[in-house]
């Protein structure tokens, strides 16, 4: 089995979702990058995400959008995401629009990510939109350790990142 059927067996066989929106970016030309769970795959050793976290150009938000209804995707616009999904699909794609994602879409490079490609943060990017979300008390608690797990594959992936973790951070990798 391939990673991309893998996932499409966990995310409920239906609709290809993640195949789809790729298809929508590509097609808009607009320009992303993979950022989260997802991209933490890229640099590790994979665990199974049913959430798809990214970054899209500011000022291509609403031509994606456009193309994701007239696709059939739902979409839901919250105070800062945008999340889209298929009735017959587990997936969430959900679009970051906390602006200070915008400066990672410059560092991203192509990776294969369970079979699928993918515009991908850059691995520093991603470890700082780890520690963004794990430093975020609004946050549910499993999340919160979900990201604090996601760092710690990181680090232990890629030893010389370590180095960018804020103090307080350190002695939860301990």
């Amino acid at each position: 089995m391939t990673g991309k059927e893998f996932l499409n067996a966990v995310s409920n066989r239906g609709t290809d979702l993640l195949q789809i929106f790729l298809d929508i970016l590509e097609e808009t030309s607009s320009k992303y990058c993979v950022i989260g769970g997802l991209a933490v795959n890229a640099y590790t050793e994979p665990v199974v995400s049913l959430d798809l976290d990214m970054v899209i150009v500011a000022g291509e938000l609403d031509k994606v959008i456009a193309a994701s209804e007239a696709a059939g995707l739902k979409v839901q616009e919250l105070e800062h995401s945008i999340n889209l999904s298929a009735a017959d699909s587990d997936l969430r794609i959900q679009i970051q629009t906390d602006p200070r994602y915008q400066d990672f879409l410059q560092r991203a490079e192509p990776h294969d990510v369970l079979g699928y490609k993918m515009h991908v943060a850059a691995a520093e990017d991603v470890l700082t939109g780890k520690v963004w979300a794990w430093s975020d008390n609004t946050r549910r608690k499993s999340k919160r350790h979900k990201d604090l797990a996601d760092i710690v594959r990181l680090v232990e992936s890629h030893p010389h990142l370590r180095e960018n973790l804020p103090a307080e951070l350190l002695p939860e990798l301990d």
